[in-house]
């Protein structure tokens, strides 16, 4: 009885999702708007409370970030030289090392995972 409870026990814990493999635990963004970023923000998907990021790459250059949180998907702000603002919203930053920041000429955002 005793063996088959830690069969039982040991297969729950394969199908149980650790916290270890969730989460943010840094990354590097790639400037691709190409205009210098002033500052930079961060948000979780869904919440108004912005936090500066620590990063502002210059156009064409990369800037590491010291980042950890739980969630996966948040919402980048950037401020641009001129003083434009651009959002990048739903970013997933769980198990990616590089985040290239686009913007088109229509003003159309997006980002390139590596």
């Amino acid at each position: 009885m005793k063996h088959d409870l830690l069969i039982v026990a040991a297969v729950i814990g394969l199908l149980i999702p650790t916290a270890a493999s969730a989460g943010v635990a840094g990354f590097a963004i790639v400037n691709g708007v190409g205009k210098d970023i002033g500052a930079m923000s961060i948000r979780r998907v869904g919440s108004g409370q912005w936090q500066p990021l620590g990063a502002s790459p210059a156009a064409g250059k990369s800037a590491s970030v010291s980042f950890s949180d739980p969630d996966c998907a948040f919402d980048l702000r950037a401020t641009l030289a001129g003083g434009a603002t651009v959002t990048w919203s739903g970013v997933n930053l769980c198990d990616v090392k590089l985040v290239t920041l686009r913007r088109n000429d229509a003003g159309l955002a997006w980002v390139d995972y590596d």
